[in-house]
């Protein structure tokens, strides 16, 4: 009876170790195993044996990880004070090394990440962090990647989400836009007197070469103006009969007192 019992102990301590000494490691994993305490080298994906007691194996994700980096205060170039949060994407390319160069390496990419966000955000004015984000997101990406090479993570993407800005701040800008469309409108209003200006002139050298182009003119003008039954036309008297009229009558007062003195003769 006690045999049995011993056997049965055994048997299940047995299966204990045998358990223990055998993982699973997924196909985006990698395991890093060490014997005694010495790194032994990278194992997986698949099935792993390990050597009961001796050897220890510590698993390390491959997938992109994906970030929030939290919202910094932060000075400008030109004393301007945002809050600025930004979305980091990561992954682990060498296991080894963000197991044994740095404790927690999601939490030392946190903290760089931050860090850089701060110093980068003070070197650039608010209109390049407004203006030229995605030159400063490349800047961001590049600083914050060889800061965690040596703990085997690559820093593919830093994308800066949200720019706060203070109330102030932003009803200066309002005002600044408003003034920048108004100076835009009153260019671009004088651009057109101009451009109509030299197509009158142009114009009216054309009908100057031409006078029954005035004509033609006139009576294109009414036609445009008549669009209504009840129209009322204030038709235009042109210049050349206005002209041949005026002399007539002048012809006429010069020869009246002519003939008058004749027949005072």
């Amino acid at each position: 009876m006690f045999s049995s019992a011993l056997l049965v102990s055994f048997l299940f301590i047995l299966a204990l170790i045998i358990l223990s000494a055998i993982k699973i490691v997924q196909e985006y994993e990698r395991g890093v195993v060490f014997r005694l305490g010495r790194y032994v080298g990278v194992r997986g994906p698949g099935l792993i044996v390990l050597i009961p007691f001796v050897e220890r194996m510590v698993k390390v994700d491959l997938r992109v990880v994906t970030m929030d980096v939290p919202s910094q205060e932060a000075i400008t170039r030109d004393n301007v004070t945002v809050r600025v949060n930004a979305v980091a994407y990561f992954q682990v390319l060498d296991a080894d090394k963000a197991v044994i160069n740095v404790e927690d390496y999601r939490r030392a990419t946190a903290q760089i990440a931050q860090t850089t966000l701060r110093s980068v955000l003070g070197q650039h004015e608010l209109d390049d962090l407004l203006s030229h984000r995605e030159r400063i997101n490349q800047e961001l990406q590049r600083i914050i990647d060889e800061a965690t090479e040596p703990w085997g993570v690559k820093v593919s993407v830093v994308e800066v989400k949200d720019v706060e800005l203070p109330a102030s701040m932003q009803r200066a800008m309002a005002r600044q836009a408003e003034a920048e469309r108004e100076r835009r409108a009153k260019i671009i209003h004088a651009e057109g007197e101009y451009t109509a200006s030299q197509q009158l002139a142009e114009a009216a050298r054309v009908m100057a070469e031409s006078p029954g182009a005035i004509q033609l003119r006139y009576l294109q003008t009414l036609t445009e103006i008549a669009v209504e039954q009840n129209s009322t036309i204030v038709f235009p008297v042109p210049l050349e009969l206005l002209r041949a009229f005026t002399s007539n009558i002048f012809t006429w007062e010069q020869a009246s007192p002519a003939e008058e003195d004749g027949q005072e003769g």
